[in-house]
């Protein structure tokens, strides 16, 4: 079985910028239930068909497939609307792998860092986080990226 361990923080400071080149992702929901959601992804050119579990704190089940370009192309025009639309940056910091998304569309304006970790129990351990991460939102389902098809960042007072 497939486990995401993941956390994420809000950005309060652009230096993370200049540390990685990004990618753009474009990605929909055939399913975004907090239950369970199913996720077609494309990153670059690359493409992936995602089913989560309910998130258990930072952790959750989570299983990935590889899918072929033109076929999530098809997948996103059934998916929800509006889709996510995003460029990824991926900057390594003290053996771990930070992900900053920069909101584009409806959720412009929104930056976050997620970081994946190897255990349940490191996500319960203090990080020695990049100077540019500040508040953790990890548990806050506003911020999640099925919760910005339905309630968009553009929408939020």
């Amino acid at each position: 079985m497939g486990m995401e361990i993941e956390r994420k923080f809000l950005i309060v400071a652009d230096t993370w910028r200049s540390l990685a080149e990004g990618t753009f992702f474009r990605q929909g929901y055939l399913n975004s239930s907090k239950e369970r959601t199913v996720r077609v992804r494309t990153m670059g050119t690359r493409a992936a068909l995602t089913i989560k579990g309910l998130a258990t704190g930072a952790v959750r089940q989570e299983f990935e497939y590889e899918i072929p370009f033109s076929d999530a192309k098809e997948l996103l025009e059934l998916c929800e609307q509006p889709l996510i639309e995003k460029t990824r940056y991926r900057i390594p910091h003290e053996g771990l792998v930070w992900e900053v998304d920069e909101f584009h569309g409806l959720n412009e304006g929104l930056i976050v860092a997620e970081c994946e970790l190897e255990s349940a129990d490191q996500a319960d351990q203090d990080m020695n986080k990049p100077d540019w991460v500040g508040e953790e939102v990890t548990g806050d389902s506003r911020y999640f990226n099925s919760s910005l098809i339905t309630k968009p960042f553009s929408d939020w007072k």
